[in-house]
């Protein structure tokens, strides 16, 4: 009995990205838009001290990039030896998975995300990210 030889072969069946419907976009906005005033900001973004030498958050805000939205922070840099003075970190990111369903990942320390929750609704992910430790600015 003669043996079949095996090759391996590049999948074409892909499935294709949702894109993100412009009223779930909306909503998503106006919400975030709420968190990040209403105690976002009033938690973090504190006057820096008059002797002050290290980062300080200046700004919270939000954005979208393709099918990932993104909660971002703003450092000052004060000291004098700081290469800019102001730099960008992003600390939360929601990416549209289909269904009005969100997975939730946090930025860890090592610069890579770590998806921690999968199809949450939206006021699922925006509870987390107010409530839980990983999603600090």
């Amino acid at each position: 009995m003669a043996k079949r030889q095996k090759i391996w072969v590049k999948s074409s069946q892909r499935q294709p990205k949702p894109r993100v419907p412009e009223p779930i976009k909306a909503q998503l906005e106006v919400k975030a838009g709420e968190l990040v005033d209403s105690i976002l900001k009033p938690l973090h973004v504190k006057p820096p001290r008059e002797d002050e030498q290290f980062n300080y958050i200046v700004d919270i805000y939000s954005k979208w990039h393709l099918n990932y939205f993104y909660f971002c922070s703003k450092y000052a840099c004060p000291g004098p030896n700081a290469i800019s003075p102001y730099f960008d970190a992003e600390f939360a990111r929601l990416h549209y998975v289909g269904n009005d369903r969100f997975n939730l990942a946090y930025m860890r320390h090592t610069g890579k995300w770590r998806e921690i929750y999968t199809e949450l609704s939206l006021d699922e992910c925006l509870a987390a990210i107010r409530d839980e430790p990983h999603f600090l600015p």
